[in-house]
């Protein structure tokens, strides 16, 4: 029925266990642990049906990233969040937008899970101090301290986004153009000097192991796309509330390319490869707040 909380906030549920977990896979599977337990619920009981909702699927999704923590120190090379296909709708709200691209999911990788519960009820979803004690067990005191431990943690290190669409799409069209020719000058014109590429194969593609830091590297390493895969498509696509890339080889789906733009060039490239990673990326996600 229409009308029962649960459907009316599902993508907002669905967005919460997104950015607690970076993964899609695993949030779908919180927001059905959550359906089974809202329909237990004597609903007479519960006077905010949005905020009880939210505890609910703050606590599965916690109990989720304990779970994931041991997975996560066994993977292969670096872990990169699960990329989702936006509609541009999702760009007008920059906060949210922010929120769930990849740059600031990889960052939220590094909190402990309290911390990064707090983090996302607080900055992205503003909910009162007290609802969020609940949803984590611990005194609203606590939660406030929590807050501010981690949103220094993550202004430390979240990369700097430029904000404005139309530069950035500019500049995403640009990085795509190069790599497609190969073009090694426009690589180096459109990277920033520091620019850092990361990417994801999970052991079971290839993918490089470890970060790849500096222009001149990257650009070497991306100027030999073309000769390696001489018939790709790159396309661009919207992943996580911006303009991304996505390549194509032999009619399947490859890779997922996340760009984090400041000042006109490329400063972050996410390279999501792990095939299990991009099971959804041609499907479109709702996520609201």
């Amino acid at each position: 029925m229409t009308d029962d909380p649960f459907v009316t906030h599902r993508s907002l549920l669905f967005t919460v266990a997104y950015e607690m977990l970076g993964s899609a896979a695993d949030a779908e599977d919180v927001v059905q642990e959550t359906w089974l337990r809202w329909a237990d619920v004597d609903r007479a009981e519960v006077r905010d049906p949005r905020a009880y909702l939210v505890r609910i699927v703050t606590r599965q999704a916690l109990n989720r990233l304990r779970t994931l923590a041991r997975r996560r120190e066994e993977y292969i090379g670096e872990w990169l969040p699960e990329p989702l296909p936006t509609s541009p709708d999702v760009a007008e709200d920059v906060e949210l937008a922010e929120s769930v691209s990849i740059a600031m999911l990889t960052v939220l990788e590094t909190l402990a899970p309290a911390e990064r519960a707090v983090f996302v009820l607080r900055e992205v979803f503003d909910l009162p101090y007290a609802d969020i004690a609940a949803a984590v067990d611990k005194t609203p005191a606590a939660v406030r301290q929590i807050a501010h431990r981690a949103r220094e943690h993550v202004a430390a290190r979240r990369p700097r986004v430029q904000v404005d669409r139309a530069e950035h799409q500019k500049v995403v069209d640009r990085f795509l153009a190069a790599l497609r020719t190969g073009d090694l000058q426009a690589l180096l014109d459109v990277l920033a000097p520091d620019v850092v590429l990361v990417a994801d194969g999970g052991g079971e593609v290839a993918a490089v192991r470890r970060p790849v830091v500096g222009r001149d590297r990257v650009a070497t390493l991306l100027s030999r796309f073309r000769t390696i895969a001489p018939d790709a498509m790159v396309g661009t696509v919207w992943l996580n509330g911006s303009p991304a890339g996505r390549i194509d080889l032999d009619g399947e789906l490859d890779t997922a390319v996340s760009l984090v733009v400041a000042d006109g060039r490329i400063t972050r490239i996410y390279a999501i490869r792990n095939p299990h990673k991009l099971a959804r990326l041609d499907e479109e996600t709702t996520l609201s707040r």
